[in-house]
């Protein structure tokens, strides 16, 4: 099992975040998606058969930038 973090831009709204949450949880291999509209990033607990590349992928696809949190 893994972990990863994304900082996204674009999120504005509780809706969008749920957007993002929704999609995220949609990609076999999630076991959950925590995504903070006030922190502006989500954090993925996904099984180590999911990139990271792909997540960030998927976040694209739902029309919002994200780049893994490297702190």
């Amino acid at each position: 099992m893994a972990t990863t973090t994304f900082n996204i831009e674009g999120m504005n709204c509780e809706h969008c975040a749920a957007h993002v949450k929704e999609t995220l949880e949609t990609i076999d291999g999630v076991t959950s998606a925590q995504v903070d509209l006030q922190k502006k990033n989500a954090r993925v607990e996904h099984s180590d058969s999911v990139s990271p590349e792909s997540l960030k992928a998927a976040i694209h696809e739902a029309g919002y930038s994200a780049e893994p949190d490297r702190s």
